[in-house]
């Protein structure tokens, strides 16, 4: 079956429609349902704050490991796409190969070793004596389907990168739907509260897995699972071109975890309560990041695949187009945060307090989500072409400033000021992103040039 889109000769503006729409939906989609466990959890009867308070500790290490499943996925599906806009199928199929073999040993390796640090890192993570018996319910059932959750989202990279968007969107949706529709079942009329909502999660998981490593072993995309042609230079290869997105998404993780951590240091007698705010607040943020990650991750395979192929001037113009979807994106969402944050905290909790501190932590952490879009398009932009040292300094510059910041605001201002640190770092890094994109772009793309000429 031939591919959705032909990316190296199909229309610019319509391939990043086509790739990015789907990508944008189906991770707005995936935040959308881990959001909805949140509500219906915030929501318990009597202990819903609480719950909620101890499955937001869950969740940056939650991220964490979905992160491995964006460093075997992104980085194999980056690699493949260019040895495909080469030409050079064989040496697709391999790079697939031992993506699929590494997947299956770093699920199962991460499903042991959290299962057994899971009470320490709870602990050393924000969990207070009131909250810790949610985060480990929920962490333990989650843990277990670590598996189903690492190939789903691995393998759904080299899904999306041979072309096939709405497959791809497919296989997120799939999960997506399971988990809306079990969840109340789960929670509320089996009456299992927070393991509820781990079960349905799980069991969503498995839906997509199966999908996904389904469609990988049809006859339907170009590049199939096979096994064979093993080689440990591919795998640190891959490993090395997914290293940048994936301590993006670990890094997320630390950043949520010193979050809670420090607030509940600093917080006082406001501590859980501060937490939950966070937890709030990270959720609408995912709303913004997640679709945003959507349009910029998802359009990489127009540009790997068409840098592979020598066609220079299809990847200036697709950077262009990622980015000015991302800046419409985030202004809309800006415009949006300015009048829906007290609303959308409401659906998670009902106390005035709580009500109108997650709204103004909204309004603080979106302040600057427009030139957070520079950055998000014009890393994965470098990420795609190869460029992993330059888009990890980006990043991690970002990342580490932000923590710092967190630390400093709280300690030195009060707890409550731990949520500047989120705009202040979003605008430097905008601003740091685009300085440097512009002073090695040009040159790389030169240099690529010169490279297919000699060929």
């Amino acid at each position: 079956m031939a591919r959705e889109n032909d990316l190296g000769n199909d229309p610019i503006t319509g391939l990043v429609l086509k790739l990015a729409i789907p990508t944008m939906v189906a991770q707005f989609v995936n935040m959308l349902y881990s959001i909805i466990d949140r509500i219906y959890i915030g929501n318990i009867p009597v202990e819903g704050s609480v719950a909620l308070a101890g499955v937001g500790v869950c969740g940056p290490i939650v991220t964490l490991l979905s992160s491995f499943g964006t460093l075997i996925g992104l980085g194999g599906s980056i690699l493949m796409a260019m040895r495909m806009g080469e030409g050079n199928m064989k040496r697709a199929k391999q790079i697939l190969s031992n993506s699929f073999i590494t997947l299956v040993a770093l699920s199962v390796i991460l499903t042991v070793f959290f299962l057994l640090m899971k009470d320490k890192l709870l602990m050393w993570f924000g969990a207070s004596e009131t909250t810790f018996v949610y985060a480990d319910t929920y962490m333990t059932i989650y843990t277990a389907g670590t598996f189903f959750a690492l190939m789903a989202l691995g393998l759904n990279y080299f899904i999306t990168c041979q072309g096939f968007s709405t497959i791809g969107m497919a296989t997120v949706l799939i999960g997506a739907v399971a988990n809306i529709v079990l969840d109340p079942i789960f929670i509320f009329v089996f009456d299992m509260g927070v393991a509820g909502a781990a079960i349905a999660t799980v069991i969503a998981q498995i839906l997509s897995c199966a999908f996904a490593v389904g469609f990988l072993f049809s006859k339907r995309p170009p590049v199939r699972i096979s096994f064979g042609g093993y080689s440990p230079d591919i795998i640190i290869r891959i490993a090395s071109i997914g290293l940048s997105p994936f301590l993006i998404l670990a890094s997320d993780s630390v950043i949520m975890i010193i979050m809670n951590t420090v607030l509940q240091r600093t917080g006082g007698a406001q501590a859980d309560t501060l937490i939950a705010a966070a937890t709030i607040v990270n959720s609408y943020m995912s709303l913004v990041t997640g679709p945003m990650g959507g349009i910029s991750g998802g359009t990489q395979a127009i540009i790997s695949f068409n840098y592979g192929a020598g066609k220079t001037d299809r990847v200036r113009e697709a950077e262009k187009k990622i980015l000015l979807m991302c800046v419409i994106f985030t202004v809309i969402m800006f415009t949006v945060s300015r009048f829906s944050a007290e609303a959308f905290a409401r659906i998670f909790v009902s106390g005035a307090d709580e009500i109108e501190l997650a709204g103004w932590g909204i309004r603080t952490f979106t302040l600057a989500i427009i030139p957070l879009a520079f950055q998000y398009s014009l890393v994965d932009g470098l990420t795609a072409m190869g460029r992993t040292k330059t888009a990890l300094f980006l990043s991690m510059f970002r990342k580490i400033s932000y923590a710092v910041l967190i630390v400093v605001f709280a300690y030195a201002f009060g707890a409550r000021n731990a949520f500047y640190s989120e705009p202040v770092m979003d605008l430097i890094g905008g601003i740091m992103s685009t300085t440097i994109f512009m002073l090695v772009f040009e040159k790389h793309m030169r240099s690529r040039a010169q490279r297919t000429e000699a060929i």
